[in-house]
């Protein structure tokens, strides 16, 4: 007699109730833990398909008699349940992991320290433009364990976490885009960039050559680890300053692409998405559409109508002359170099959160540049002090967003840019970098 595979997941969110949901749909036996307070819609969801679970607690005794766990990205390794999981030896995978076991539907997986989210959606838009029957999955969209067991798509677009890949063992991407590698998250990592590095590397497990790779050929950290490795799936650079046979260059202000023989170029000033760092997301949403040979027109015409996201360098309006911009989504600090490199007028930067081993140092040059004025907005915020304090003495500490959003108004004249773009993440006075970006915003519409 065969024993009932025995799952546990950790975690009672987005991915954790999808998963659970799937699970209970093949037929096995699932608890749900998690250590916080479960919103209303999960408890909801949960019970409607009698599914057992908790909030507030780990019952160790049923955790620790699985078979399996299923572990939310954002629970460290850290955590006092997941050491007593380790140290039994039950296997711990993430929700894509789970998920990919019951679909054979075609994945085009997206990484990066900078950028994914953005190039996820733009995807996205281009194949559910083009009429193909496409999810959205991963850090956005819904989660993909629950459109497998719900909606059997055939194509996924799914933006990865380093978090999420560590959890993926099996789990292959018929198309991996690999963006960039910039030191993030390093505190989840040992303080190792390389055992970072080897995080991202991880969307290449299991393809064949069969199979395509997208990556940034300007990062020199994935030109660095591509020499180390002999990589199976076909090669598909992006460059701004590279003519590449199969991928995609700029020249003399085109964007090219070249995919398996097919070409096709269109001016970078016709993008929907302006600034160099976006360039990038173009050219690899753009190969990605032609490898799943997407008409050309589809393609132009996704590039030059796609919106961007909330919280992504989000122009709020003007108050007084003063421009305001959310751009909370910058939770490390690339992400807000690429937002400062693209203001064109004088900056009062809104900067701090939860630091998470950044070096603020790579961005001091060009802060002299733009900034004129400094807002910490942190509960602690001395690293950002002892780096920027001699530049900007007059520098304000705030401790809400509304406070953040006063000061930086008293100090801007018509004619400059209130920037929010943190370099941070956002847990200690905020839920996440949404609920961050929306206080900002409510705060300026109450100016």
């Amino acid at each position: 007699m065969q024993l009932l595979h025995k799952i546990c997941i950790l975690g009672a969110a987005e991915s954790g109730v999808g998963a659970a949901i799937l699970a209970k749909q093949k037929g096995l036996d699932v608890f749900v833990s998690d250590f916080g307070v479960i919103e209303d819609k999960y408890k909801a969801q949960l019970r409607e398909h009698e599914i057992l679970f908790e909030e507030g607690q780990h019952s160790e005794e049923i955790i620790l008699s699985a078979n399996e766990i299923i572990k939310s990205p954002g629970i460290p390794e850290k955590a006092s349940i997941v050491k007593k999981i380790r140290e039994k030896g039950i296997p711990v995978i993430s929700e894509i992991e789970f998920a990919g076991r019951y679909t054979d539907a075609k994945m085009i997986c997206i990484t990066g320290s900078n950028g994914k989210t953005t190039t996820t959606l733009l995807t996205y838009h281009i194949l559910q433009k083009a009429g193909l029957n496409v999810g959205l999955a991963g850090n956005v969209g819904k989660s993909l364990a629950l459109q497998v067991a719900q909606q059997k798509h055939d194509y996924y677009v799914i933006e990865l976490s380093s978090f999420q890949l560590d959890g993926m063992f099996e789990f292959k991407a018929d198309i991996s885009i690999l963006l960039n590698i910039t030191p993030d998250h390093l505190d989840r990592y040992d303080y190792s960039f390389q055992n970072y590095v080897d995080s991202k590397f991880r969307i290449l497990n299991n393809q064949t050559e069969n199979d395509c790779f997208i990556y940034c050929a300007d990062d020199s950290t994935i030109l660095n680890e591509l020499s180390k490795k002999k990589i199976k799936p076909k090669q598909f650079p992006i460059s701004l300053t590279k003519k590449t046979e199969q991928g995609a260059y700029i020249e003399n202000d085109e964007m090219m692409i070249h995919v398996n023989k097919n070409t096709f170029n269109m001016s970078i000033f016709d993008l929907a998405l302006q600034g160099k760092h976006n360039l990038y997301n173009s050219m690899a949403s753009a190969v990605s559409a032609k490898l799943i040979e997407i008409r050309k027109d589809a393609i132009r015409e996704s590039l030059v109508d796609f919106e961007n996201i909330e919280h992504r360098l989000e122009s709020i309006g003007s108050i007084h002359g003063i421009e305001f911009i959310n751009d909370s989504k910058a939770t490390n600090v690339n992400s807000t170099w690429y937002a400062l490199e693209s203001m064109n007028k004088p900056v009062i930067w809104i900067v701090g959160g939860v630091d998470k081993g950044n070096d603020y140092s790579m961005l001091i040059d060009l802060v002299k540049e733009k900034v004129k004025g400094i807002v910490c907005l942190g509960v602690e915020n001395r690293k950002i002090k002892d780096t920027f304090l001699e530049f900007y003495p007059q520098m304000v500490e705030a401790h809400s967003a509304e406070d953040a959003v006063k000061a930086a108004y008293s100090m801007g004249v018509s004619g400059d840019i209130v920037l929010l773009s943190p370099a941070c993440a956002s847990f200690d006075l905020f839920k996440n970098y949404e609920d961050r970006g929306r206080q900002f915003k409510t705060a300026v519409r109450t100016l």
